[in-house]
C-alpha cells in the first residue's frame, strides 16, 4: 500500500471552496491502495468555518498540523478591524479603497510575499513534516495550490527525502488572474517564475484542473508535454443525494450566482438584460451566495435592480447545494480563457440552466455544449436569446457522471500508483 503525503494549507472546518478538490480527491482513493497523510494549518483565520465538512474527515486520516503566519491578522490591525472581524476577499485586493494604509498594504502583499501571502506557513509546515519523514515512509507528495507556497514545501521534502512530488495547480501560479491590476517588482516576478520553475522541473508529475492551463504550461515549460496530466475539479455525486430539485411556488424566476464573485467577472449584459425582462412582466431574482464586489452591487443599485438583489453571504457547503438546486438559473464567470469555474460541474449536475460569461474561453463552451446544461456570453454580448431557449436538458447521465469526484479519484489514484 502506498502511503501519500498530501500538503493542503485549506482544511475542515474552513469553508474555502479549494479544499473541496483535495477532500474528496482523499476520500474517494481506494483505501486498499493507498493511504493519506493529511499535512494542513493548525488554525486558518482568513476563510468562513463550515463544521459540517468534519463530517467528511477520516477519523482514521492520519493528519499533521503547524501553526501559520497569517499575514491576514496583521493586515486586520494596519487598517483598523478588529481582530475577529471578517475580511472579504475581493476587499482585501480592491482598487476601489484609496485608503493609504490598504494601498501600501496591497504593495507588500505583492511584492514581498512571494510566491504568495500564505508563504509564513512554510516554516513551520517544512519543520513538522521533516520531523515526521525521519521517523515514517512516504511514497509520494502531493502539494495543493494555491496557495502555491505549498509546492514548495513539497519541492523542499521532495529533495530532503528522494519522494516523487506531484503539483496540483487549482489555478496558474506566477500570472493568476487576481495579479492582472497590480505591478509587481522586476525581482519579485523573477523570483516566482524561478520558484515556479523549480517545482515544475523537480515534479514527478503536474496535475492541472483544465486543459487550457495544461497547454499554457507546456508552452511555457516543454518538458510538462510528458509529464502533466488533466483532473478536472468536478462535484461530490455524495452531496446531491436526497436533495430537493423541486422550484418553489414563486411568482419570480431565480437566478443564483454561487462562490466569489470579482469586478473582472460582473456581467454587465446580463443585468441590463434583467432590467428588461422586469420591466417586461418576466420577473428575474437574484441570489448571491457567498461573496460579491461591492462595485457589482453598485451597478445593480444604478440599474434600479436593488430590490431584485439578495446577498446572502456565506452558506455551509450543503445549504449551498440546496439553493443551486432549486434555482430556475444559474450564472457562472470564468475570469480568463484558462478559468474552468469549479461551481460549473455542480452547477451542471442540478440540471437548471446555467448563463455562463467568459472571453474566448472555448473550454467552457465546449463543456457545456457536450453537456447541454446552458449557454455561454462573452462580456459585451447580448445575452437576450439566453432567456428564449427552453434548456430540456442532457438525459444522458454520464455526461455529468464522468465529473464526479469519485471517478476523478480513482483516475488521481491511477496516476500515484503509475510511478
Amino acid at each position: 500500500m502506498k502511503k501519500v503525503l498530501f500538503i493542503t494549507y485549506f482544511w475542515p472546518p474552513s469553508g474555502k471552496a479549494s479544499l473541496h478538490w483535495p477532500l474528496d480527491i482523499i476520500r474517494h482513493l481506494p483505501k486498499d491502495e493507498i493511504e493519506p497523510i493529511i499535512l494542513t494549518v493548525e488554525d486558518e483565520t482568513f476563510t468562513q468555518k463550515d463544521e459540517s465538512l468534519l463530517s467528511k474527515v477520516d477519523p482514521n486520516w492520519k493528519i499533521i498540523k503547524s501553526k501559520a503566519l497569517e499575514p491576514f491578522d496583521i493586515y486586520r490591525k494596519f487598517i483598523g478591524k478588529k481582530p475577529d472581524e471578517k475580511l472579504v476577499a475581493s476587499e482585501t485586493i480592491s482598487l476601489e479603497n484609496k485608503n493609504l494604509a490598504h494601498r501600501i498594504s496591497i504593495w507588500i502583499r505583492m511584492n514581498l510575499f512571494v510566491p504568495d501571502a500564505r508563504v509564513g506557513w512554510n516554516f513551520t509546515a517544512t519543520r513538522k513534516a521533516k520531523a515526521f519523514l525521519k521517523e515514517n515512509k512516504v511514497d509520494a507528495i502531493v502539494s495543493i495550490g494555491p496557495p502555491h507556497s505549498s509546492h514548495l514545501i513539497g519541492l523542499n521534502l521532495s529533495k530532503n527525502f528522494s519522494i516523487p512530488h506531484f503539483p496540483v495547480l487549482i489555478d496558474p501560479w506566477v500570472d493568476i488572474i487576481y495579479y492582472k491590476n497590480f505591478k509587481r517588482n522586476q525581482l519579485t516576478l523573477k523570483l516566482d517564475n524561478q520558484f515556479e520553475k523549480s517545482v515544475m522541473q523537480n515534479a514527478e508529475q503536474v496535475i492541472f484542473v483544465n486543459k487550457s492551463t495544461q497547454q499554457d504550461y507546456s508552452s511555457k515549460y516543454e518538458f510538462l508535454k510528458l509529464k502533466s496530466s488533466v483532473l478536472y475539479w468536478g462535484y461530490d455525486e455524495n452531496a446531491f443525494t436526497g436533495i430537493s430539485f423541486q422550484k418553489e411556488n414563486r411568482k419570480e424566476k431565480l437566478l443564483v450566482h454561487a462562490g466569489n464573485i470579482f469586478i473582472y467577472q460582473n456581467p454587465k449584459k446580463l443585468w441590463d438584460q434583467i432590467k428588461i425582462e422586469n420591466e417586461n412582466g418576466n420577473k428575474i431574482r437574484i441570489l448571491f451566495i457567498g461573496t460579491v464586489d461591492k462595485e457589482i452591487l453598485d451597478y445593480l443599485t444604478k440599474l434600479g435592480l436593488k430590490d431584485s438583489v439578495q446577498v446572502a453571504g456565506f452558506l455551509p457547503y450543503q445549504k449551498m447545494i440546496e439553493q443551486i438546486c432549486i434555482a430556475d438559473m444559474l450564472l457562472v464567470c470564468s475570469s480568463e480563457p484558462r478559468h474552468v469555474p469549479g461551481k460549473l460541474f455542480e452547477a451542471m449536475r442540478t440540471g437548471n440552466p446555467i448563463i455562463a460569461f467568459g472571453d474566448n474561453n472555448e473550454e467552457v463552451k465546449h463543456i457545456l455544449k457536450d453537456a447541454n446544461a446552458g449557454m455561454m456570453f462573452r462580456y459585451d454580448e447580448n445575452v437576450e436569446e439566453f432567456f428564449r431557449v427552453n434548456f430540456k436538458g442532457n438525459d444522458n447521465q454520464k455526461v455529468i457522471l464522468k465529473y464526479d469526484r469519485a471517478t476523478i479519484s480513482k483516475e488521481f489514484s491511477d496516476i500515484l500508483n503509475s510511478h
